[in-house]
C-alpha cells in the first residue's frame, strides 16, 4: 500500500470515527415546556437556586412562578429572581397572583396594588401575567361574575400598555357550575375582551369539571394562549387525559406556550416532575411552539 493511501484512510478513519462519536454523544433537543413552580412549592421555599437547577436538569426550559408577593417573587427581587432563573437557562415566562374583585370603596387601592405588581412583572421580564382565582361570590351570582370580567379587562388594558398579556387560569367548577343556565367559564369568554384577556386552559380541571377542551378550541378559537398540561399526577399516569386528540387541535386553540403543572404525587415532587417532562419530550404528538 503506498504511504500517500495510507495515510488517507487513517485521515478517513479519524474523521468518520468523529462523525459517529458526535452523532452518538447528541442528546434529543428539548422541546419547549414549562414548569409551574407550585410544583415544587416545598422546595422552592425552602431553597431557590437548589429547586431552580434541578427544575433546568429535568428538561424544562421556562417557569411560572406562583410566589408573587409585596413586589417580590418568592422574597426576591424581581430583577434578581429573573438573572437567578435565566442562570439556570430558564425563561421567566409568566406568573400567577391576583387579587380579587374589590368593592367600589376599595376600587382605587385594587388598582394602585395592580400597577405595582404589573411594573414588578415587567421588572422580571414576565410576558404573561394570570390570575387562577376568583371570589366565591362569582360562582352564585351571574351578576358578581360579569363584574370580574369587567375587572379583568381593567386589569388586561393595564398590562397591555406595559406589554404584558393578561389572563385568567380555570379550576373545575368554572365547568361543573351554571349560572342562569350559563356555564360559568363560556360567560367569562364572551364577555371579556380577545384584545385584553386571554385565557390558561387548565386541560386536567376542564376534563374533571365534565367538559372537553377540544370543544373549547372549537368554539372559542384563539383565546387558550397558554395551556396548564396537567393530570391526575404526573402526566400520562391515569389515563383519563386524552393528551394526543388535544394536541391536534393545538394551533386552533390559539396556544403559544405549555405549562406542567403536578399538584398531586406518585412520589417526591422533583422525581413526578422529571417524569411529566420525560413524558412530554418523548411523546410524538406533542409539539410545541418556538
Amino acid at each position: 500500500m503506498k504511504k500517500r493511501s495510507f495515510i488517507s484512510i487513517i485521515m478517513l478513519m479519524a474523521v468518520t470515527g468523529l462523525l459517529f462519536s458526535t452523532f452518538y454523544s447528541c442528546k434529543p433537543a428539548k422541546k419547549n415546556i414549562g414548569l409551574q413552580l407550585y410544583s415544587i412549592r416545598d422546595s422552592i421555599r425552602r431553597d431557590i437556586p437548589a429547586a431552580l437547577d434541578k427544575v433546568s436538569k429535568m428538561g424544562y426550559t421556562f417557569v411560572e412562578p406562583a410566589g408573587y408577593g409585596d413586589g417580590k417573587f418568592y422574597g426576591m427581587e424581581p430583577a434578581a429572581f429573573k438573572t437567578l432563573c435565566e442562570a439556570n437557562g430558564l425563561l421567566l415566562l409568566s406568573s400567577h397572583t391576583g387579587q380579587a374583585l374589590p368593592d367600589s370603596a376599595n376600587m382605587a387601592k385594587t388598582m394602585t396594588w395592580w400597577d405595582a405588581c404589573i411594573d414588578a412583572h415587567v421588572a422580571a421580564g414576565v410576558k404573561f401575567l394570570v390570575q387562577p382565582f376568583m371570589g366565591g361570590s362569582a360562582y352564585r351570582s351571574l351578576d358578581t361574575l360579569k363584574l370580574y370580567c369587567e375587572y379583568f379587562n381593567q386589569i388586561g388594558e393595564k398590562c397591555n400598555a406595559k406589554g404584558i398579556r393578561f389572563g385568567y387560569h380555570n379550576h373545575n367548577k368554572e365547568f361543573s357550575t351554571k349560572l342562569e343556565d350559563q356555564t360559568i367559564y363560556d360567560v367569562m369568554l364572551t364577555n371579556t375582551d380577545p384584545a385584553k384577556v386571554m385565557f390558561e386552559m387548565d386541560l386536567y380541571w376542564v376534563v374533571a369539571g365534565g367538559a372537553n377542551p377540544v370543544d373549547y378550541f372549537n368554539k372559542y378559537p384563539g383565546r387558550f394562549e397558554l395551556w396548564h398540561i396537567k393530570d391526575k399526577a404526573e402526566l400520562g399516569a391515569s389515563g383519563l387525559m386524552d393528551f394526543a386528540a388535544i394536541w391536534a387541535n393545538a394551533a386552533k386553540s390559539g396556544m403559544q406556550y405549555g405549562i406542567v403543572e403536578v399538584e398531586e404525587y406518585n412520589f417526591d415532587e422533583f422525581t413526578s416532575c422529571r417524569m411529566s417532562a420525560d413524558f412530554l419530550n418523548k411523546a410524538a404528538f406533542v409539539v410545541m411552539p418556538k
